[in-house]
């Protein structure tokens, strides 16, 4: 599949006031709680708290990923005002969907290519961090394929337990085109 980058940056949008009990469905899911610091099921009062936080925070973007002109996923960017050009992101999809339409494995390298392509092009950013489970095999291997370094880790507790958090990493310069 290969498209530009334009193509790319509009698989990222807006999320639209109407579209927040989907993506909170779509975060409630148990794959994607399993694999975030926060696992508990998100109340609808707490997700409200949430967006009226992160919708008018000019250093964060939340944005919705279109894969096939479908809504399927959330991506997030977080510090960009932070000094140095760098800022974090995460994502998440819609599992259900798109394993019923058997588009889960070329969504979630959409949605990592859009991701990257919007920092580095509308954004501006220099430099893409985040942080992923040690045992997330898929989404560490995924972001090999994109360029990111493992550039270290540490243990947090999560649910009370302690578990291994690695960080990645991904300058401008050094990333690369993945299919």
């Amino acid at each position: 599949m290969n498209a530009t980058s334009e193509e790319y940056e509009a698989m990222l949008r807006g999320i639209a006031d109407h579209e927040l009990e989907t993506v909170r469905r779509w975060r409630n899911h148990p794959k994607v709680r399993a694999a975030s610091f926060t696992t508990h099921v998100i109340r609808p009062d707490e997700h409200a708290r949430w967006w009226a936080a992160v919708r008018d925070d000019p250093s964060r973007r939340v944005l919705m990923y279109e894969h096939a002109g479908v809504p399927a996923g959330v991506v997030a960017f977080s510090g960009l005002d932070a000094p140095g050009g760098g800022a974090t992101w995460g994502f998440y999809l819609d599992i259900d969907g798109l394993l019923a339409s058997g588009e889960l494995l070329r969504a979630w390298f959409g949605c990592e290519r859009a991701a990257v392509e919007h920092a580095f092009g509308p954004l501006g950013l220099l430099t893409l961090h985040g942080e992923v489970l040690a045992g997330n095999r898929q989404v560490r291997a995924l972001h090999r394929r994109f360029g990111f370094a493992e550039v270290g880790s540490y243990t947090r507790v999560i649910d009370g337990e302690p578990r291994e958090v690695v960080r990645v990493r991904l300058d401008r310069d050094n990333r690369r085109e993945s299919t």
